[in-house]
C-alpha cells in the first residue's frame, strides 16, 4: 500500500464530554450567528432531549428561530425542502441538528438548498458540486453510529426514484460537533445496536478500503477498540454514561476515518437495500458486514488479519488467512450476541427483504459511489451473490 501521498481533511471542531452541548451558544456567537433552525425528529423531542438544547440557550443572547421535529428515519428531498422553507420564513442564520444521521443529513442538505439559493437539490447530487459557502451547522448526535457529525457526506432518500442520493463536499462538514453523553442515554437497545454496528462498519471498511492512510488507520482502530469495549454495555444498560461516551467517541472517530479513506461494498449494498426495501442503514450494515469482509479476502486478507487483535476476545492464531477469518467470525459473534440481547436481525430476510428484491438491490448497488473505493472489483453478479449469502 503506497501511502507516500494522501489527503486527510476534518475541519470540524469537536467538543466532547459531560455537558458539552452547553457551549453551543458560545460556538454560535464565535461563528457570527445567533438564530438557529433546529432539525430533529419526534423521537428526540419525545425523549425530552430538546429541553437540554433549550436550556443551553437560556440567557445566552442566542435563540431558536424554529424547530422542525418531523424528520423521518430515511429523510427525503421533500423533507429537505420543507426545512429550507422554514429556515427562510423564520429568518434563521444557522442550522442545529439534534438527532441521528437522518436529522444531520437533512440539515446538511437543507444547507445546500439555502446556500446555493436553489429549489432543485438534485442538481448538486454527487461529489464537489457545491459552489458557494454554506451556513454554519452545529450538530449534537443522539445516536452513536453514522459519524455524520464529522463527515463531508449527506445521504438523502429520493422516494420517487427509490434510491438514496449521496452529496459529497468539504462544504458539508459541520462547524462544530457536540458529543454529549446526555443526548444518547435514551436511545433504545435495538437502535443502539444498529447504530453501533454502523459505526463498526465505517471503521472496518475504512481500514481496508483503497484510500486508507496512517491517520485514518489510527482513527479506525481507535473506533474499533471503543466500540468493542462498550457496545454490548450500552445495549445492556443504556444509562451507562461512560459506555455511551465511548460509543459516541467511537462513532466520531470512525466517521473521521471513513470520510477520508471511504467505504466499500458493504455500504454500497446497504444504501441500495435501504433505498429499495427501507431497511435501516445500521441494520443493513450489521447483516452485510461479514459477507463484505469475506468478499475482500483475496485482495485484503493481510489487512483484515490486522484487525483480529482488536476484534477478537482471544488472540487469533495462524497466518493471514486464519487471522482474517477469526476477525470475520468475531463480527458474526458480536451480531449474534446483539440479536439475543435486542433482536437485531442477522439476515436480510429477518429485516423484511424478500428474495424477489435481491436482483434490484444488486443492480442499484453497482451504481453506488462507495464501490469506487472497494479493493475488489464488484459486478452485479458479485453483488447478487453477496446478497444471497446474507439472505
Amino acid at each position: 500500500m503506497n501511502t507516500s501521498l494522501f489527503e486527510f481533511y476534518c475541519p470540524v471542531k469537536i467538543i466532547s464530554g459531560a455537558l458539552a452541548l452547553s457551549s453551543l451558544p458560545y460556538e454560535m456567537r464565535s461563528a457570527g450567528v445567533t438564530r438557529a433552525m433546529v432539525v430533529t425528529d419526534a423521537g428526540v423531542k419525545g425523549a425530552g432531549l430538546i429541553s437540554i438544547l433549550e436550556n443551553a440557550f437560556d440567557g445566552s443572547g442566542c435563540d431558536i428561530g424554529c424547530i422542525y421535529d418531523e424528520t423521518p428515519p430515511d429523510s427525503a428531498h421533500t423533507t429537505v425542502n420543507r426545512v429550507a422553507q422554514l429556515y427562510r420564513e423564520h429568518n434563521c442564520d444557522c442550522f442545529v441538528a439534534v438527532g441521528g444521521g437522518s436529522c444531520i443529513d437533512t440539515a446538511k442538505a437543507a444547507n445546500i438548498v439555502i446556500s446555493e439559493d436553489t429549489d432543485d437539490l438534485m442538481k448538486f447530487r454527487g461529489a464537489d458540486r457545491l459552489t458557494k459557502p454554506t451556513r454554519p451547522l452545529f450538530v449534537a448526535p443522539t445516536t452513536a453510529g453514522t459519524g455524520s457529525e464529522v463527515t463531508l457526506v449527506a445521504v438523502i432518500n429520493n422516494t420517487e426514484a427509490g434510491v438514496k442520493m449521496a452529496f459529497t463536499s468539504p462544504r458539508l462538514c459541520p462547524t462544530a460537533a457536540f458529543i454529549d453523553p446526555r443526548m444518547t442515554l435514551t436511545c433504545p437497545p435495538k437502535i443502539t445496536a444498529a447504530t453501533g454496528m454502523d459505526a463498526l462498519t465505517h471503521a472496518i471498511e475504512a481500514y481496508y478500503c483503497l484510500q486508507k492512510n496512517p491517520i485514518s488507520d489510527s482513527l479506525a482502530l481507535t473506533a474499533i477498540r471503543l466500540i468493542m469495549r462498550s457496545l454490548i454495555k450500552c445495549v445492556e444498560n443504556g444509562k451507562d454514561e461512560n459506555a455511551r461516551l465511548d460509543m459516541a467517541n467511537g462513532a466520531l472517530a470512525a466517521g473521521m476515518a471513513f470520510s477520508n479513506s471511504m467505504v466499500g461494498v458493504v455500504h454500497a449494498l446497504a444504501h441500495a437495500t435501504g433505498g429499495i426495501c427501507h431497511v435501516p442503514h445500521g441494520v443493513a450494515n450489521a447483516i452485510l458486514l461479514p459477507f463484505g469482509m469475506e468478499n475482500n479476502l483475496d485482495m485484503r486478507a493481510g489487512v483484515i488479519a490486522e484487525l483480529a487483535p482488536h476484534l477478537c476476545s482471544v488472540p487469533a492464531q495462524g497466518g493471514d488467512a486464519q487471522r482474517a477469518q477469526a476477525a470475520i467470525q468475531a463480527v458474526r459473534d458480536l451480531t449474534a450476541k446483539l440479536n439475543k440481547l435486542c433482536g437485531l436481525p442477522l439476515k436480510l430476510s429477518d429485516a423484511g427483504v424478500t428474495r424477489d428484491k435481491l436482483e434490484a438491490i444488486a443492480k442499484a448497488s453497482i451504481n453506488d459511489g462507495a464501490l469506487t473505493y472497494n479493493p475488489e472489483h464488484v459486478t452485479a453478479a458479485d453483488a447478487l451473490r453477496i446478497l444471497e449469502q446474507a439472505f
